[in-house]
C-alpha cells in the first residue's frame, strides 16, 4: 500500500441512502464526494471487468464479497478504456495484492481515475437492506465532503434517478472503429455500441468476424454502409424505456431480415422494438452466478449479469408482432425474469445476460456460434 493509498484508509467516509439509512467507515480511492443509484454485485472474482463495465455508469457497487483487490489491477483486464462506476463499496480491501500478472493496487486505481469509495462497511448489512428496499440514490462523502446528514441526504435526494435516464450516447464511442476478424474473414458485423464491453467483438473476431462497431446514433444507412453479414446491439446502461433510436434502428434491421443478435441492454431494445413494455427491477441482476435455463435444449447455464431493467413478455407461448411470432427463450431460475427473446419466423435473437464472460466459465458462448449460423444460414 502507497503512503498516499494509507493515508486515504485513514480518512472517516459516510455512505447515505436516499431513505437515510447511513454507514460509516474509511476512504478508499479517492477522496471527494459521489452520487449515484446504489446497486450490489455478487461476483466474487472479476472487480476489474465490473469497475470498467460502460453498464454501470452512474452506479455506485457495493461487492457482497468482503475482500476486494487480492489480485491487484492490470492492464489486460479491462472492458474499456476507463472506469465507469460512480462509487465502490467494499468491506475488507486487500492491502497488499498477490497475483504475477498485478501491477498496480485496486486502491491507487481508484485515485487515479478519481472514483470515490468507501471501505469498512457491513456490506451484507448494506446488500441486505438494497434487497429489501430496492435499488435507490446514494451518495458517498469522505474527507472535506462530510458534512451533516441532513446536507448530504439533501444531495442524494437530489441527484437524478435512473428510471428515466437515457445514458448510451454518454459511454459509447464517438467514431466507428474495427475489430478484424482473427485468421480469414468469413462475415461482417455491424455492431452498434450502447455500452459495448471490449470481450464482446473479440469473441465475434475469434469466430471470423470483421466488427465494425458503430456509435449509438448510427444511422440505418451507417449500419448498412458496412455491408453487414449481421447487425449486433450491445449491452449498456440507463432505462430502455428512453432507447426510442437504438428501437426505431433495430425495427429496420429486422425489416430487411438481416441476421440479428443483442445482448442486455441489446435484449431489452429488442423487446420494444417487437411491441413488448420493459420495467425496472425492485435490485436487478449483477454477478457471475446467475442460473439461466435455455427453454430450447432444457440447459441450465452460469452466467454473468448486470442489469437493472427487464423486458415484459408472456412466458407460457409464442406471442405475434409485426415481425412473425416471438417467444421467450430464456429465464432466470431464480426469480423467473425474461432472460432471451427469439424470433420464429425471422433471423434474430437476444439475451439478458453477457456471454462473452467466463461465468461458468463459459456456459454461454455457444451464442456467438449460433450468431454464426444465423448468417450461415441467410447467405445460404
Amino acid at each position: 500500500m502507497t503512503t498516499s493509498a494509507r493515508k486515504a484508509s485513514r480518512v472517516p467516509a459516510v455512505l447515505v441512502l436516499e431513505d437515510g439509512r447511513t454507514f460509516r467507515g474509511r476512504a478508499y480511492g479517492a477522496v471527494g464526494e459521489t452520487l449515484g443509484e446504489a446497486v450490489f454485485s455478487t461476483g466474487m472474482t472479476g472487480y476489474q471487468e465490473t469497475l470498467t463495465d460502460p453498464s454501470y455508469h452512474r452506479q455506485v457497487v457495493v461487492m457482497t464479497a468482503p475482500h476486494v483487490g487480492n489480485t491487484g489491477v492490470n492492464d489486460e483486464d479491462p472492458e474499456s478504456k476507463r472506469i465507469w462506476v460512480a462509487g465502490y463499496v467494499v468491506r475488507d480491501p486487500a492491502r497488499v495484492p498477490s497475483n504475477w500478472r498485478s501491477v498496480r493496487t485496486l486502491d491507487e486505481e481508484l485515485t487515479a481515475q478519481g472514483v470515490v469509495g468507501i471501505s469498512g462497511v457491513d456490506t451484507r448489512a448494506l446488500t441486505r437492506h438494497l434487497r429489501e428496499r430496492g435499488a435507490m440514490r446514494v451518495g458517498i462523502f469522505s474527507g472535506d465532503a462530510v458534512t451533516d446528514e441532513a446536507t448530504m441526504l439533501a444531495k442524494v435526494r437530489s441527484a437524478p434517478e435512473m428510471a428515466g435516464a437515457d445514458l448510451a450516447a454518454e459511454v459509447a464511442t464517438a467514431e466507428p472503429y474495427v475489430v478484424p476478424a482473427v485468421g480469414a474473414r468469413r462475415f461482417t458485423v455491424a455492431a452498434v455500441d450502447l455500452g459495448i464491453k471490449g470481450m464482446t467483438p473479440r469473441r465475434m473476431a475469434e469466430r471470423g468476424i470483421e466488427v465494425h462497431v458503430l456509435p449509438a446514433t448510427a444511422t440505418l444507412e451507417d449500419v448498412y454502409a458496412v455491408d453487414p453479414d449481421g447487425v449486433f446491439f450491445s449491452n449498456g446502461p440507463g432505462d430502455p424505456a428512453t432507447a426510442d433510436h437504438p428501437v426505431s434502428l433495430m425495427r429496420g434491421v429486422l425489416e430487411r431480415s438481416t441476421p440479428l443478435f443483442g445482448i442486455c441492454f441489446g435484449n431489452q431494445v429488442l423487446g420494444r422494438a417487437l411491441g413488448f413494455g420493459t420495467y425496472k427491477l425492485k435490485y436487478g441482476h449483477r454477478g457471475i452466478n446467475q442460473p439461466v435455463q435455455d427453454r430450447l435444449t432444457g440447459k441450465v447455464e452460469v452466467t454473468a449479469h448486470n442489469h437493472g431493467f427487464a423486458v415484459d413478455a408472456p412466458v407460457d407461448a409464442p406471442s405475434d408482432t409485426p415481425y412473425g411470432r416471438a417467444e421467450v427463450s430464456h429465464v432466470c431460475l431464480n426469480d423467473g425474469v425474461v432472460e432471451g427473446l427469439r424470433l420464429l419466423d425471422r433471423p434474430a435473437f437476444s439475451v439478458q445476460y453477457h456471454p462473452e464472460a467466463a461465468a461458468g466459465p463459459h456456459d454461454a458462448s455457444y451464442l456467438f456460434d449460433r450468431f454464426v449460423s444465423l448468417m450461415e444460414g441467410q447467405r445460404a
